[in-house]
């Protein structure tokens, strides 16, 4: 993928639209509304690294009430030629195709691998990659398994939006309530995953959100593990221009 003169892609992560409440939710939205209406004077494309919203399932022909301006502006992106891509997360697992269809965003189930420019980027959400996350390894098989979501979307979508968005809020697996401190550069199961990852082929940069801990380790003088942080505490984003990458942070 290359970039255009005077172009920039942009990353994000784990903004959890629609939690705790609406009502704070529509404040984050707005705050990512206006940085999405910034970053399109120079964006090339944008990815956004999963759990965009607290809790979404696709049924057949329903999906989650509200995010309107945030999908609309989305749209607006592709529509304009800005490439977004979207990678699933543990808060949107159930995505199947919604986004592909309206909004003609490819949608990712696991990480892949870009050459933005000349460097090579191995990105990913981060659920239930390394050595850790083993509760939620464990949640995830069911989550994933065809009957357990035959079962599910056998709900009416009212009731089974309410169990989801309950869950995907107080289950700690789920919500990683757990996963917000920092373990030190040596114990941090992403950046171990990274280095088993290098062992096979190198990669410039390793990113990935789910932390929800803006990190930034060297994993070699040539490799770079990157997480993104999160749009609930910290804000924060990443940034590349062809050459740099670099981890920010959104103020108005």
């Amino acid at each position: 993928m290359k970039i255009p003169k005077n172009k920039k892609i942009y990353f994000a992560s784990d903004q959890h639209f629609g939690a705790p409440t609406q009502e704070a939710s529509k404040v984050r939205e707005k705050l990512f509304l206006d940085w999405l209406n910034e970053i399109e004077k120079d964006a090339s494309a944008l990815f956004l690294l999963g759990d965009l919203f607290d809790f979404w399932m696709e049924y057949k022909t329903v999906v989650p009430k509200g995010f309107v301006r945030i999908l609309g502006k989305l749209a607006q992106f592709v529509d304009q030629g800005i490439a977004v891509h979207y990678f699933v997360g543990n808060h949107d697992l159930w995505m199947v195709d919604y986004f592909e269809k309206e909004l003609g965003i490819p949608v990712y189930h696991r990480p892949q691998e870009f050459i933005l420019e000349n460097s090579s980027f191995f990105i990913g959400h981060g659920d239930g990659l390394g050595p850790n996350d083993k509760g939620y390894k464990r949640m995830k098989k069911v989550f994933v398994n065809p009957i357990a979501k035959f079962l599910f979307k056998s709900l009416h979508p009212d009731i089974g939006m309410r169990i989801g968005q309950y869950f995907s809020v107080k289950n700690k697996l789920i919500s990683g309530a757990e996963d917000v401190v920092f373990l030190g550069e040596e114990k941090e199961w992403l950046a171990q995953y990274a280095q088993r990852k290098l062992k096979d082929k190198h990669r410039d940069f390793f990113l990935f959100g789910h932390r929800h801990l803006p990190l930034e380790i060297e994993l070699n003088p040539k490799s770079k593990y990157i997480n993104l942080g999160d749009w609930i505490t910290h804000t924060t984003y990443g940034v590349f221009d062809g050459k740099d990458f670099k981890l920010k942070k959104w103020t108005t």
